[in-house]
């Protein structure tokens, strides 16, 4: 049992060094699974607007929405895992990743 545990605690403080990569990819992963639903439920709702706007809407929600949120959230993110202590946050990323995988095999 303390070799497991010894194996959960070495991987946690590696991850530690890589948060805010680690970060990132959770949070571009979660982007893209679900970016094509918001561009879905964005599209239908400014369908009846000029091409002008509806090219103006998409252009604010891409480059704009998605770049503030993979900005301004990625560093919550992190912040978040770091409280984890050395004994949860591999496992909890090991979860996270899992669940993206589960996520995006769904779709």
């Amino acid at each position: 049992m303390d070799l497991v545990l010894d194996l959960i605690a070495t991987v946690s403080r590696w991850s530690r060094g890589h948060l805010y990569e680690i970060a990132l990819a959770i949070m571009a992963s979660l982007l893209v699974l679900f970016g094509p639903d918001l561009n879905h439920w964005v599209q239908r709702k400014v369908g009846g607007l000029n091409f002008v706007f509806r090219t103006l809407v998409f252009i604010l929600l891409c480059a704009v929405g998605y770049g503030l949120a993979i900005v301004f959230l990625t560093p919550w993110v992190k912040l978040w895992l770091n409280y984890l202590n050395n004994y949860t946050l591999a496992p909890v990323l090991l979860l996270i990743f899992i669940f993206i995988g589960m996520l995006a095999d769904r779709r």
